[in-house]
């Protein structure tokens, strides 16, 4: 029994997760560093900001992002620093630029072209019945006049 408990204790240990400890010179400074490691993604998890992910370069960018504010840079700065270096899809707000003017507009441009669609064939005058032809009226005359013919 001892041997099955120490096992099971042996097995948990790779389990242990890392904690980042940063040490700020106040309450305010640590917001700050949540923040900006709240709305920057992690080029790695695609999907995942900072905070989040426990990749390898996320690691490094909570890193360097706490390096950065130690020495003093603005929250500007340090995104301008890591955009500079990963690009655009590094921000989940990414600046309003011709490269990023489809990500901006481009929504809010599909919506507004399916609600034009949606207009145009609500609008849209039915279209005119066709009138039968001589030999169709007979057929149908036929048809409904024929009583063995039942639905």
């Amino acid at each position: 029994m001892k041997f099955l408990l120490f096992m099971l204790l042996f097995l948990a240990l790779p389990v242990s997760a890392s904690i980042d400890a940063y040490k700020f010179d106040s309450p305010a400074q640590e917001q700050r560093f949540r923040q900006l490691i709240d709305e920057l993604r992690c080029p790695k998890c695609q999907n995942t900001n900072l905070s989040g992910s426990d990749a390898e370069v996320a690691k490094d960018l909570k890193n360097r992002t706490y390096q950065l504010m130690q020495q003093g840079k603005s929250d500007d700065e340090i995104r301008a620093y890591l955009i500079d270096r990963y690009g655009d899809f590094i921000s989940y707000r990414p600046p309003l630029r011709t490269g990023t003017t489809l990500l901006w507009f481009g929504p809010a441009l599909l919506l507004l072209l399916v609600a034009a669609i949606l207009v145009w064939r609500v609008r849209r005058p039915a279209a005119a019945p066709v009138p039968l032809s001589e030999a169709e009226r007979q057929k149908l005359a036929q048809l409904l006049s024929d009583p063995n013919n039942k639905p």
